[in-house]
């Protein structure tokens, strides 16, 4: 294995995975570490650490990379969202530099940019389309509420060491320009550099501009230019992936309560079965797992939708009754006991809104690699496990997605 990453999320993972099979890379997606690894040329390992307590983020990160050195990895990736998912507390500042002191590195680039889905950097600010990220529906995100949208000022209060900066004029002056801005911050004793990119230009600029680096951070869109830089050193085959085809009935199971998701469920059940899980009556347990079995399987051949996804208001009642992470941790447990008595009862492709949702469904279905196919939708491939057979997913960020991600990912996975 050349490349190894690993994601704060099950989304994020399968995000980067999509990208860099797109660059030519033989990529597989590893849900935890320890297990045999199949050939590959890039390994992108899916954790949850995105919302756990930082010790638990940064001890579960430096395992995992371990694990990626021993199999021979050059260069390491910790990819986060684009939209820079996280508290004041951490955790992506204190991942960063616990990577950074791991491997050894004095500096490290930041750049969450994914202009295809519309998040760009500029001066140090993230956007979201034509607003600045704390303007979306990301504020009022019911874990990670992302109130500033300067990435330096936001990294700097997480972090140890200052935050250095490198603006669009030096990105477009080239690669070089970029290598030797990074000189500078580092002699300023800046280590964690956060890098402007508008588009994917500026990414492929990038790319060339950390060649050789041990640690690359940021979204997916900062492994665009990674591929190349191997390719380069004739590392690389030639042989495309291929994929299994997966026949069989298909479910669609959303967690999410982006405004993205919101809309795609609405779109979605406009043509077909839909139930909404009401966490005020999941918690009090009147929503069981064998009732809703029942239910899809009265609607198995219209493709139902099960949701959580609500206005902010309404998970804020649950949890102000019963907790933040009692109520987010039951719903999560049930996607998962469902998902999991679907697939061993017959459900042999699994569509999955959300990264929390996603995670855990896929621990739920023991799938310990996933082989990355097509791309549904930027930053959403089709994955293919093995649990008593051949089981298709797409696991999609509540953000990412056009608002008919869920009728095309029915149709795509599966396809080979």
């Amino acid at each position: 294995m050349l490349l190894g990453a690993i994601a704060d999320d099950f989304t994020g993972a399968s995000d980067l995975a999509n990208t860099l099979a797109k660059g030519g890379m033989a990529t597989m997606q590893f849900s935890g570490i320890g297990q045999e690894i199949p050939a590959c040329e890039a390994g992108v390992v899916a954790l949850k650490t995105r919302s756990v307590p930082v010790a638990d983020a940064v001890t579960q990160s430096v395992e995992a990379v371990k694990w990626l050195l021993d199999a021979g990895c050059e260069q390491i990736i910790f990819k986060y969202c684009s939209t820079f998912d996280s508290t004041p507390e951490g955790n992506i500042g204190p991942v960063a530099e616990a990577l950074l002191d791991l491997l050894g590195e004095e500096t490290a680039v930041v750049c969450p940019a994914f202009p295809g889905a519309g998040r760009r950097l500029f001066m140090g600010h993230l956007f979201v389309g034509d607003r600045l990220l704390s303007e979306t529906g990301m504020r009022h995100h019911p874990l990670t509420p992302m109130t500033d949208p300067d990435i330096r000022r936001w990294l700097a209060v997480q972090a140890r060491y200052p935050v250095g900066s490198v603006t669009l004029d030096t990105v477009r002056d080239g690669a070089e320009a970029i290598r030797a801005a990074f000189a500078h911050e580092r002699n300023e004793g800046r280590r964690l550099i956060v890098t402007d990119a508008v588009d994917d230009a500026d990414l492929l600029t990038i790319g060339r501009a950390v060649a050789g680096q041990r640690l690359v951070t940021g979204g997916s869109g900062i492994a665009q230019g990674l591929p190349a830089n191997f390719r380069a050193q004739g590392k690389l085959s030639a042989s495309a992936s291929e994929i299994p085809a997966v026949a069989g009935p298909a479910i669609v199971l959303c967690g999410s309560c982006s405004t993205a998701s919101q809309n795609q469920v609405a779109v979605y059940a406009k043509n077909h079965p839909a139930f909404a899980l009401d966490p005020l009556a999941l918690m009090r347990g009147e929503i069981t797992v064998d009732a809703m079995t029942r239910w899809i399987h009265e609607h198995k051949d219209q493709t139902p939708i099960i949701y959580s996804t609500a206005a902010p208001e309404a998970v804020s009642d649950a949890q102000a009754r019963f907790g933040r992470e009692t109520v987010s941790g039951r719903i999560e447990d049930f996607f998962a006991r469902l998902a999991r008595h679907l697939v061993d009862t017959g459900t042999s492709r699994v569509i999955v809104g959300g990264g929390e949702t996603s995670g855990a469904v896929v621990e739920a279905l023991q799938l310990p690699s996933l082989q990355v196919g097509h791309e549904i939708d930027p930053g959403v491939p089709v994955l293919v496990g093995w649990r008593s057979g051949h089981v298709g997913l797409a696991l999609k960020s509540g953000n990412f997605g056009a608002p008919d991600f869920f009728e095309k990912a029915v149709a795509e996975v599966g396809r080979p």
